[in-house]
């Protein structure tokens, strides 16, 4: 395991979040570049449901920074997409849509990453949200590696998810992360299928995250399997030969879909597929060409979510409507 160890500790991969999280490490920025238009848009221009993507939490992801890729997809499949600067409550949440949460911080966090990594979110913001997902809203709820995870746990377990406080690994932690319909680690559902206008998702690519799991109920979207290991570090990148660690199984997700009440949840453990960064000018996203249906299985994910119905014809692909 220490050659495991040195290989996380040196792969570039996992600069993609560290950040500010850990001096040593290369800032991603946003790739304004990327292609990111949308050839079968799901709704006219601004008249599609609102997504409000939370920016009220130390996020390390919004749309005015790391997450700018991320809104101007959406926003060329026809969504209104805006920030969340407030506190989370029925009122803040009324004329949303989706609510997106993205590598949330708890304020005792914000560049010390390291353990306890209390919950970004109270008591009442949790309820708030619990109670608009069972009335019909759609929670996406991304967190990336420790100490994402931590502080969006509580989050997660209002709808019954547990999210480990860790690094996913496959591999020495130098191999692509792969997920794929071939080998059974990506899904074929609704979800990765879409709405029929645009060829379904059947592999994708994350770059250094967590892993998770679900409630009964649980779709699965992306798998782990024993070629992963699991660790949970006391500071983020920081890997030693003592850090806890365990071979992942295929209850072990990295992406999961969920019918709550009314209402829908999608959790992804991984930030860096739904966007595009350099990193030393290296692209982690859907500008990876290894990573390009990443942006497909984004709008999908989101259309889902906002109720949008399939219009695929064939009969493939598990339906997984509440």
């Amino acid at each position: 395991m220490r050659n495991i160890c040195c290989a996380l500790l040196s792969a570039a991969v996992l600069a993609v979040t560290l950040g500010a999280g850990a001096a040593a490490a290369p800032v991603a920025v946003a790739d304004a570049g990327t292609d990111l238009s949308v050839a079968h848009p799901a709704y006219r221009r601004d008249v599609g449901p609102t997504v409000a993507v939370d920016a009220a939490h130390n996020n390390y992801h919004t749309i005015e920074g790391r997450y700018g890729p991320f809104a101007s997809v959406l926003r060329n499949d026809g969504f209104r997409v805006v920030s969340m600067r407030s506190h989370i409550d029925s009122a803040a949440l009324r004329a949303v849509s989706v609510l997106v949460v993205a590598n949330a911080l708890a304020s005792s966090n914000v560049g010390n990453w390291k353990l306890p990594t209390p919950s970004a979110f109270d008591d009442s913001e949790i309820e708030a949200i619990r109670a608009w997902v069972g009335n019909g809203g759609s929670l996406f709820l991304i967190a990336d590696h420790m100490p994402f995870p931590g502080a969006a746990s509580k989050l997660a377990a209002a709808f019954g998810f547990q999210l480990d406080n860790d690094y996913a690994a496959k591999g020495d932690g130098r191999q692509p992360e792969i997920f794929s319909v071939r080998e059974g680690t990506l899904a074929d559902n609704e979800i990765t299928r879409g709405r029929g206008r645009d060829p379904a998702v059947d592999q994708v690519q994350t770059f250094a995250g967590s892993s998770f799991r679900g409630p009964a109920g649980t779709i699965p979207i992306m798998s782990l399997d024993q070629s992963w290991t699991l660790f949970w570090t006391q500071q983020a990148g920081k890997f030693e030969a003592a850090t806890p660690r365990r071979t992942a199984t295929r209850d072990d997700l990295r992406g999961a879909a969920l019918a709550y009440g009314k209402g829908r949840v999608v959790v992804v453990s991984e930030a860096a597929l739904f966007t595009n960064q350099l990193v030393n000018g290296a692209p982690y996203g859907f500008g990876r060409p290894s990573a390009v249906q990443d942006k497909q299985l984004l709008l999908n994910i989101v259309e889902w979510l906002s109720h949008r119905p399939s219009a695929r014809a064939d009969g493939r692909g598990a339906a997984i409507q509440p």
